[in-house]
């Protein structure tokens, strides 16, 4: 019997037709993988809040801060208060100061105790002023946010100097005496200011400030209102 014997080139070509069929066989098998199984996109998850929770924390603390007493000495006792024109009679009584035969309204708040104690900053502030007067004795003013501004009067003592920073609660100095009022001895005369004009101190105190600075914003819009109206009043008549 005869053998059959393959041209080189029949080989060759017979390889060329196997590989490309393996090749576009793998080619759809692929292709159905894909179909089968998408790629997921690289998608980055957040959380639904995009404020940091610390940022939140303080933020919330931020809103929260009240304006404390200057003084931490439970004993420590009002001796005057701040001269209110519309209060009682009463408390207008202990709101007068006398000095050269002469009755002054007070402009601030006067806290006493027979021993010296630590005057603390009402809220956190930046010194504007250390200074010695006269009448006064050692005057320190702080400036605060929110327009306020603390004045500290009738020191013994202070640690602090004008552009120093200060954390609300720190010690500034001690009480002491001035020459306005020397009947009270030892003493802290307090007086506070919002948007350059004094204040009763005793309505801000342990206050939100933000709760306070709400409560102005609709005191001045009332008394806008007020003298419209009246402007509008008198137009009519």
């Amino acid at each position: 019997m005869k053998k059959l014997k393959l041209k080189k080139g029949a080989i060759i070509g017979a390889y060329l037709i196997a590989f490309s069929l393996t090749g576009m066989s793998a080619f759809f098998v692929s292709q159905n993988m894909q179909a089968n199984n998408p790629v997921e996109e690289d998608i980055e998850y957040v959380n639904s809040s995009i404020i940091d929770d610390n940022e939140r924390e303080k933020e919330v603390i931020k809103e929260e801060i009240k304006m404390i007493k200057p003084y931490t000495d439970e004993n420590v006792q009002t001796l005057k208060y701040f001269y209110d024109y519309m209060g009682e009679a009463a408390t207008q009584e202990k709101s007068i100061l006398y000095h050269e035969n002469t009755y002054i309204q007070n402009s601030g708040m006067d806290f006493g105790l027979e021993n010296t104690f630590d005057v603390v900053s009402v809220l956190d502030g930046t010194v504007l002023d250390v200074r010695e007067d006269e009448l006064l004795g050692t005057v320190v003013e702080i400036k605060h946010d929110n327009d306020f501004i603390s004045s500290y009067q009738s020191l013994s003592e202070v640690s602090l100097k004008k552009n120093d920073t200060v954390k609300q609660g720190q010690v500034i100095g001690k009480s002491g005496t001035n020459k306005v009022d020397q009947d009270l001895g030892n003493h802290l005369h307090f007086e506070l200011y919002k948007a350059g004009s004094v204040v009763d101190p005793s309505k801000y105190f342990d206050q939100v400030i933000s709760d306070t600075n709400e409560k102005s914003t609709s005191d001045n819009t009332t008394t806008e209102d007020t003298n419209n109206n009246s402007n509008t009043n008198e137009e009519t008549e």
